[in-house]
């Protein structure tokens, strides 16, 4: 029997422990399940795939709640009108009842390899890039204000685009703030614009960025930066939805939904007055922290792989088709301060300087190359001696993984759990 994968597995029937017993005859191991129901309060980010039973009652309001989530299959009787209008619904597939082997196999199959779900702009199949997903999935649901946290280059604001790009707001303006960029002798006027005749030199009525991004969304990339004087002036609007032109006399209504990023911790900002405690609280109701790169080093190669076909265009003289293991093994072992942007630039930088149809180990940085790691010799006390060889070995499988735990676990002939408690124990990023 070939164990296909470890999965969450939401069933939403009556007969699940029929169903149970299918995905136990094909090798599915469950990490966890639910008896038949999953109630309202449910945690849906746990589950990897749902099962829906489109011959219980109520189906179709489940249906539309888990799409958000996860991959949903819905399973019944031969009815044309259900099967149809579940497909409508969101469904990614349809079972016939009974159920057999093969067909709940291949469901399986072609999801074990990919994350539950997928957001344009976005690359990565991690379990912690699936909470991301989530995360986004859950914002793109409400109109609440967003705080997207993560360090320099990690992609937030390609997160804060596919919250708006997936909200009911995606098909008005889209305002991105460079919080930093803005002096405070010109916050009023970018922000909320003037009227004609409310300064010299002011010949015609300007509008705002925070009037032009009405009915969308507006975006304060690194709103950490931000001076006191900033954050006084963003929290009215954001409490009273309105704002005052230069010059003007009656405030204008606003309807924006908020979303900000940070690289800094804005908790410590407010404890040390730095940053307004109040508007603080208004923007963070809903918080998305983005890992960096060296936490889901399995996404890496995806991520290459995404680039090279962004950036090889840029050649006209030769098609870059890939990258070697060597070199491919040099990045893996890399742990990118600079997150996906440094990758994307290192790419970049390889496809020009390359002169073969792959990127090599010659095409990448120095720097790189004299970061690699290096096995250190064996010395000092037995039990040193032996996490020193234990934390070599889990690194090795790491490499030959590229970072896939599970994988890892495989070679080194031990079950997940321990390997993940290893790395806990040896502060191993993965």
């Amino acid at each position: 029997m070939v164990l296909l994968r470890s999965f969450s597995v939401l069933v939403i029937s009556e007969e699940a422990k029929k169903l149970y017993e299918i995905f136990d005859s094909i090798g599915i191991t469950l990490r966890k399940t639910n008896k038949t129901k999953a109630s309202s309060s449910a945690d849906f980010s746990t589950y990897d795939i749902a099962f829906v039973d489109i011959d219980a009652e109520g189906w179709e309001k489940r249906l539309t709640e888990l799409k958000q989530y996860m991959p949903v299959i819905t399973f019944g009787k031969s009815d044309i009108k259900k099967v149809v209008k579940s497909m409508k619904l969101g469904a990614t597939d349809f079972l016939q009842k009974p159920l057999k082997n093969d067909s709940v196999k291949e469901i399986f199959e072609n999801f074990k390899d990919k994350p539950k779900i997928e957001i344009e702009g976005l690359i990565g199949k991690s379990r912690t890039m699936e909470d991301v997903y989530c995360g986004i999935r859950k914002a793109a649901l409400t109109d609440s204000n967003v705080l997207i946290t993560g360090e320099t280059g990690s992609g937030k604001e390609l997160v804060a685009r596919a919250i708006h790009k997936l909200s009911e707001r995606r098909e008005n303006p889209f305002i991105v703030i460079n919080c930093s960029a803005i002096p405070d002798t010109l916050l009023e006027s970018e922000l909320f614009g003037f009227e004609k005749g409310a300064f010299t030199g002011a010949n015609y009525t300007k509008k705002g960025l925070v009037e032009w991004a009405h009915r969308g969304t507006l975006f304060f990339d690194e709103i950490g930066d931000v001076s006191p004087l900033f954050q006084t002036k963003i929290l009215r609007v954001i409490q009273e939805g309105e704002f005052i032109r230069i010059g003007g006399s009656h405030p204008i209504k606003v309807d924006v939904r908020f979303i900000t990023a940070t690289n800094k911790d804005l908790t410590k900002a407010c404890k040390e007055g730095i940053f307004r405690e109040d508007l603080f609280y208004r923007l963070n109701v809903i918080h998305i922290e983005i890992p960096p790169l060296r936490n889901r080093k399995e996404d890496i190669p995806s991520l290459i792989e995404f680039f090279i076909k962004k950036h090889s265009s840029k050649r006209k003289d030769v098609t870059i088709k890939g990258i070697t293991e060597e070199a491919l093994d040099v990045l893996m072992n890399y742990s990118f301060p600079g997150n996906v942007r440094e990758l994307e630039n290192i790419i970049e930088r390889a496809i020009a300087f390359t002169n073969s149809v792959e990127i090599t180990i010659k095409d990448l940085p120095d720097y790189l190359l004299k970061t690699q790691h290096s096995k250190k010799t064996l010395l000092g006390p037995l039990r040193e001696a032996v996490d020193t060889f234990e934390k070599e070995l889990i690194w090795s499988a790491l490499q030959k993984s590229r970072g896939n735990i599970s994988r890892a676990a495989e070679l080194l002939g031990i079950h997940r759990q321990q390997l993940q408690r290893k790395l806990k124990q040896f502060k191993i990023a993965t």
